[in-house]
């Protein structure tokens, strides 16, 4: 056998070894996932980050263990990945913070360093979950403008009050005006909804209303 072969095949790592530390990549990887899940807003999350993370944190565990203490592979690892290009460009900071995370979660896996991936992940974790929790404190909340289009004659707050509640924590009248030549009322309300998934169900609630002409309902942050 030749020399370089051999010596690479003594370098390498036990195919259990490698096996295991690649499912515990994986393993790790989906807890960032779910930290990510339980911590952003669902409307600031996108499912295929969560797929990403996980992937990212095999492939980075798969790239720890093919560098190994070859420094002159790690460079020549770098040269290669360099030349990838993300089309994609991530919507928010704390989004890059999460690809970091799952990096550095790969990256202590493929070592073998899992008490550093497992305090890495309690203490992020933690971090995340303080952080989020002191912004919905700090009323942080997202309101939203609902625009209701009734037809002349009707009571608007007797008609749009009992599709509201099941959906609504919270209403305020902002405005009142008529539409369609007289013909019709259009109120417009700063509203509070119990969770993202109510937005969707109150629109199909209030178009099913008889007498409800128009709804429209637009996103706003409250600055708190």
């Amino acid at each position: 056998m030749p020399e370089f072969l051999r010596g690479e095949l003594q370098a390498a790592a036990e195919p259990l070894v490698v096996l295991g530390r690649l499912v515990i990549s994986m393993l790790l990887g989906g807890v960032v996932a779910w930290i990510y899940k339980r911590t952003r807003p669902d409307s600031d999350t996108a499912s295929s980050l969560a797929v990403t993370l996980v992937l990212l944190a095999i492939l980075i565990a798969m790239v720890t263990q093919v560098i190994g203490d070859n420094v002159a592979r790690a460079f020549s690892l770098v040269g290669a990945l360099s030349i990838v290009r993300f089309r994609t460009v991530v919507r928010d900071t704390v989004d890059t913070a999460f690809v970091i995370f799952a990096v550095a979660v790969g990256m202590a896996a493929g070592a073998s360093h899992l008490s550093v991936a497992l305090s890495g992940i309690a203490i992020v974790g933690f971090a995340a979950w303080f952080m989020t929790r002191g912004d919905r404190a700090a009323g942080s909340a997202v309101t939203y403008l609902l625009q209701v289009r009734v037809g002349l004659g009707h009571d608007v707050e007797g008609l749009l009050s009992p599709a509201l509640a099941p959906h609504v924590s919270g209403r305020r009248l902002v405005a009142m005006a008529t539409a369609k030549q007289g013909l019709a009322i259009e109120a417009t309300y700063a509203i509070e909804l119990r969770n993202q998934q109510a937005a969707g169900e109150l629109v199909k609630a209030l178009n099913r209303i008889e007498g409800v002409q128009n709804v429209a309902l637009n996103r706003e942050t409250a600055e708190g």
